[in-house]
């Protein structure tokens, strides 16, 4: 009888974004996908949520993550071959989500090409913790060199609740704002949710990302369908450039 009480669950549908240009798809090499069955899973479930193309952006932590542009460009490799065989068509590029280190700063220093996730943008990300001191140095280096950065998920940087100003500055430094989706659904907590809305009211969202890693963000973005309106809007804004790619 009380059936009628519960709260239903929304489907949603993200065939208005079209392209996910941040997740964790490449199997084996972070911690996203463990391996290819994985992979072609989670992809077959994000393609029924509407999506057509794919930008996969392993971690280059180098404390954790070594990752580099042949262990990306492998795994993205053996995924393809996968994809082929199991005759699923779609398209998948495969970049990075660059982590602000003593590593990162060395690859600008050596010139190294970056894994960009769409012409020179270069998704970027640092700790949940606190920030580096000379983030906005990183980020010009990161211009100097021909690049615009990315910052990932900057809702999730709850140390900025009480020092709003500094996206303010980050912006005017160039920088683009990706959102997590399920930032809009208390995923990651009320706070992180406040944040994004604050962002969206600003009018300083310019990509919308899943961050897929596993089956649970996958059930939980299945079941998001009441963030759609939000989405929606973010889509008719015209601002949201997750079409362009």
């Amino acid at each position: 009888m009380f059936e009628f009480f519960k709260k239903k669950k929304v489907l949603a549908n993200f065939s208005g974004i079209s392209t996910d240009m941040h997740s964790h798809l490449l199997p084996g090499i972070d911690d996203g996908s463990p391996d290819v069955e994985t992979s072609i899973a989670l992809i077959r479930g994000l393609m029924e949520l509407g999506y057509k193309k794919f930008t996969t952006t392993p971690h280059i932590m180098w404390d954790i993550y070594q990752n580099t542009h042949e262990t990306i460009n492998a795994a993205h490799t053996v995924l393809k071959n996968a994809l082929k065989k199991e005759k699923i068509k779609v398209n998948i590029r495969a970049a990075a989500e660059y982590f602000l280190d003593d590593h990162f700063d060395q690859l600008l220093e050596d010139k190294t090409p970056l894994l960009t996730i769409h012409n020179n943008l270069v998704l970027v990300e640092f700790s949940f913790v606190n920030s580096p001191f000379d983030l906005k140095e990183k980020l010009f280096k990161l211009q100097m060199s021909g690049y615009q950065p990315v910052l990932a998920h900057p809702e999730r940087y709850l140390y900025f609740r009480d020092n709003k100003e500094f996206y303010n500055t980050l912006k005017n430094a160039g920088c683009l704002f990706q959102l997590n989706l399920l930032s809009l659904s208390n995923y990651y907590g009320k706070a992180s949710t406040e944040l994004a809305h604050y962002l969206i009211k600003k009018e300083y969202i310019d990509l919308l990302g899943t961050d897929l890693h596993h089956e649970r963000h996958l059930e939980s973005l299945r079941f998001s369908g009441s963030t759609m309106g939000t989405i929606n809007k973010l889509l008719d804004s015209g601002k949201i450039l997750n079409g362009s790619f």
